[in-house]
Order: C-alpha cells, then structure tokens, then sequence
C-alpha cells in the first residue's frame, strides 16, 4: 500500500510537472524572453565586436610597434647628441 500511495504521488508530480511546463513554453514571458534575445542578438551584430583571439593579436601587435618607436626615438636622440654643432 505504501508503495502505491509514493507512486501515486510520484505520477501527480510528474503531471504537475508537465502542465506546468506546458504552460511556460507557451506563456507571454517565454515570447518576450525570446523576443529580448532577438533584440540583443540584432544589436550585438551591429556592432563591430572582434573574437577574443584577434584582440590579443593586435594588441601584441601594437605593443611591438611601441617597442621599435621607443627605441627608434632613443636612436635618433643619440645620433643627434653625437652630431656636431655647425
């Protein structure tokens, strides 16, 4: 009997379960949500994001470039301390 009764509880709550699942698929919450992602999902394509991977690229990129301007700055200081006054 006690058996029964816990299956018997068992397939309520299942039922519940898919009422109540029925229910949030078809609810206006769930269309708006959907609707929301839509949106975003738009505006985000819009805008001109790049992949992580591709940042870190340019980013080393730039970093090298500042690198040789810095010494190329340094060089070029030299080269005019060591030039003569005319």
């Amino acid at each position: 009997m006690t058996s029964r009764f816990i299956d018997e509880i068992s397939s309520r709550f299942d039922e519940v379960g898919a009422r109540l699942s029925e229910l949030a698929a078809s609810s206006p919450a769930r269309d708006l949500e959907k609707n929301c992602k839509a949106m975003l999902s738009s505006a985000f394509a819009k805008l001109d994001f790049v992949p992580r991977e591709e940042f870190e690229v340019q980013r080393e990129l730039l970093s090298r470039a500042l690198e040789r301007l810095a010494a190329l700055e340094a060089r070029i200081a030299a080269l005019e301390a060591a030039e003569p006054t005319a």
